[in-house]
């Protein structure tokens, strides 16, 4: 009997050393630090969004809020370490995804930082005609652009040149299974607007990634699968930005969702609406995961 529970306890810590010696492939969950709805008193709800992903080993802050006290005080009590991060994605430069990321660079100075190909954060140059469009060589020296003067060499701005800065522009690897995709919105009211997703493979298919979708959902899931078209996505989380589409238009996109991509689980929030909200949790039951502010989804 001895030498069976002998046998049987190094049989268990083999076991436990093979398990450990495995990637963390399927092992992965996601924060949620920044939003307008929550069921948590001690965080403040704020418009905006910002996540904390942890997949493979790595931690992924995605987008950083809409107002950088709050953004500090939620993540202060959620006692994230911002000093440990692995990398942060900023999926566009409105200022409800980019409004805390001084406070993250605060703390992390060097923390690889992957943002849209944006003059937000690329910077821009003058046209070599702007500053002479209007040229009045009778003023002063002291009232004219570089004193009247031949300009300097073009240059964009400095804000984030002293970041650990990647442009992405182009579907791109940052991690093994893990993605980004860049997309350019078409919609009237943000056109031209770049947006990036992160896409992690996981074993029951892609776990997507998404800001506000200001591209389209459907534009951005068929980006994020098109080295697999018709493998179900596994889980969708973030802003959908149908808030301002009609019932009709809401219906036509989650048919899409649902019947072209085959999402399995949703955890949708921020920009994506209280009547896409309503109908998600109607549609998907119990695969509409809560992702208020506070809450932590696994997939």
């Amino acid at each position: 009997m001895q030498r069976l529970c002998r046998l049987l306890f190094r049989c268990l810590l083999a076991l436990l050393a093979t398990s450990a010696a495995l990637p963390l492939f399927a092992q992965g969950r996601v924060t949620i630090l920044n939003d307008a709805f929550g069921k948590r008193a001690d965080l403040e709800q704020d418009w905006g969004y910002s996540a904390l992903i942890e997949f493979q080993g790595k931690r992924i802050l995605f987008d950083t809020g809409d107002n950088i006290a709050v953004f500090r005080k939620n993540v202060e009590t959620l006692h994230i370490d911002l000093t440990h991060l692995d990398m942060v994605i900023i999926t566009h430069s409105h200022g409800d995804h980019t409004a805390g990321l001084r406070y993250v660079l605060s703390k992390n100075p060097g923390v690889k930082l992957y943002v849209p190909d944006d003059p937000y954060f690329t910077g821009s140059v003058l046209p070599p005609a702007f500053l002479t469009a209007d040229a009045r060589p009778e003023l002063p020296p002291e009232m004219r652009y570089f004193r009247g003067g031949p300009r300097p060499e073009p240059r964009g701005w400095a804000y984030w040149t002293d970041t650990n800065l990647t442009v992405v522009s182009d579907p791109t690897t940052i991690a093994p299974g893990m993605h980004l995709v860049s997309l350019v919105s078409e919609k009237p009211a943000f056109k031209g607007l770049r947006e990036i997703s992160l896409v992690l493979d996981t074993p029951n298919g892609p776990v997507i990634f998404v800001g506000c979708s200001h591209p389209g959902i459907e534009r951005i899931l068929a980006a994020a699968t098109s080295k697999a078209p018709g493998v179900p996505v596994s889980m969708l989380i973030g802003g959908l930005h149908l808030l301002q589409d009609t019932p009709e238009q809401v219906e036509a996109t989650l048919d899409t969702l649902q019947n072209t991509y085959h999402v399995k689980t949703m955890g949708i929030g921020h920009c994506s609406g209280e009547l896409t909200f309503l109908r998600v949790h109607q549609r998907w039951a119990d695969r509409s995961i809560y992702a208020g502010l506070g809450e932590t989804l696994s997939f």
